[in-house]
């Protein structure tokens, strides 16, 4: 597998880059996209961290695995491409910004503008099989992604982790409450979103956390 990613984790993960775990999930990527329809696509698997550096990194949004649908994943944890159809989640996290911030709602699900911004749209898996969900679970990105959560904890102060759903505040028990805010909610899917998502103002909430510590506020 190519690592077409970003040189600031390049240098933060190199060792992770080089352990056995990582050696068999290239191997066995290459071998998925050479035989099936993988997502995203290849030179999209770190689009996350290639368009946030680790230096830039101000807020955290952790997903589960990408859309299992042709031209919906894009490398970015809840974004889909230009011109695609928003998905549910997404159109209610456009809903409780809208309804925290007076921000309208956009045409467009393409969240690059946030990643631009310092938002790490961070999935745990990177890849899936064409219409099976979860089907790249247990293959060792989960280990990497908990690197990198590991790393944003231990070498980056008063970040926002945005999590949503028991599946993210699992994934996000090891980080350091004290130097970080951790804004956990359910999960922006309608099945759960009325539970605790919609109304949280966690937006605005993270803007205010950010300015009171001098990192610039995301335009969401």
């Amino acid at each position: 597998m190519d690592l077409i990613i970003e040189k600031s984790w390049k240098k933060k993960l190199f060792n992770e880059f080089n352990k056995p775990y990582f050696h068999a999930l290239s191997s066995f990527l290459n071998l998925e996209y050479k035989n099936l329809q993988i997502f995203p696509d290849k030179s999209l698997i770190f689009n996350a961290f290639n368009l946030c550096s680790f230096d830039n990194v101000k807020v955290v949004i952790l997903g589960q695995d990408p859309y299992h649908n042709k031209n919906q994943a894009d490398g970015l944890s809840f974004s889909v491409p230009v011109g695609e159809k928003i998905p549910p989640s997404l159109r209610n996290i456009f809903k409780e910004i809208q309804n925290d911030l007076g921000v309208i709602s956009p045409k467009s699900g393409n969240l690059q503008i946030w990643a631009e911004q310092g938002v790490l749209l961070l999935n745990s898996i990177l890849t899936v099989q064409n219409g099976k969900p979860a089907s790249h679970q247990f293959k060792g990105w989960e280990i990497f992604t908990d690197k990198v959560i590991e790393l944003l904890s231990n070498d980056k102060k008063n970040l926002v982790f945005m999590l949503w759903g028991n599946y993210a505040r699992d994934k996000g028990l090891k980080i350091n409450r004290k130097n970080h805010l951790l804004i956990e909610s359910s999960h922006p899917s309608p099945f759960s979103a009325k539970k605790s998502f919609l109304g949280s103002k966690q937006f605005s909430r993270c803007n205010n956390y950010l300015e009171l510590h001098k990192k610039g506020v995301i335009n969401w």
